[in-house]
């Protein structure tokens, strides 16, 4: 499981800071130009975040991203937080999403993504926010 944090334009900013602090390297940086259609993006949420992560120790990494207002997303406390887990294969991935989400609101399906993962997001029954992320094998 892994802290996901979301930020509104200033992920990459927030990153450079943690990374001054816990040392290390960036595992992955990716921007939203990246994703298929990016052109249609407005022009000031193109250079946003998409993903990025930084490990912290063995089995720790904080992984975030920007918001993207023209999705509707805003931030605000409460909402810059997400428990990510990863499961080793899509049945475990689907009982966990399944099993999470009952009674909560599911914001994105699980389902293939472009970016080669298995992957969903929902809010539970008791205001947490969730992110199961399976990586599918090539």
């Amino acid at each position: 499981m892994h802290p996901y944090l979301n930020f509104d334009g200033n992920a990459e900013e927030a990153f450079n800071f943690y990374k001054s602090v816990f040392g290390g390297e960036f595992h992955e940086i990716h921007k939203m130009t990246e994703m298929p259609e990016s052109d249609k993006l407005p022009e000031n949420e193109r250079n946003r975040i998409m993903h990025m992560s930084l490990p912290i120790e063995d089995d720790f990494m904080l992984m975030g991203a920007d918001i993207m207002p023209s999705y509707g997303q805003t931030h605000h406390s409460g909402n810059n937080i997400y428990l990510s887990l990863h499961p080793e294969s899509k049945e475990e991935a689907d009982k966990l999403f399944k099993g999470l989400s009952a009674g909560g609101d599911i914001e994105m399906p699980l389902e293939e993504a472009f970016w080669g993962a298995y992957f969903g997001t929902f809010t539970d029954k008791f205001g947490i926010k969730w992110m199961i992320n399976h990586q599918l094998k090539k």
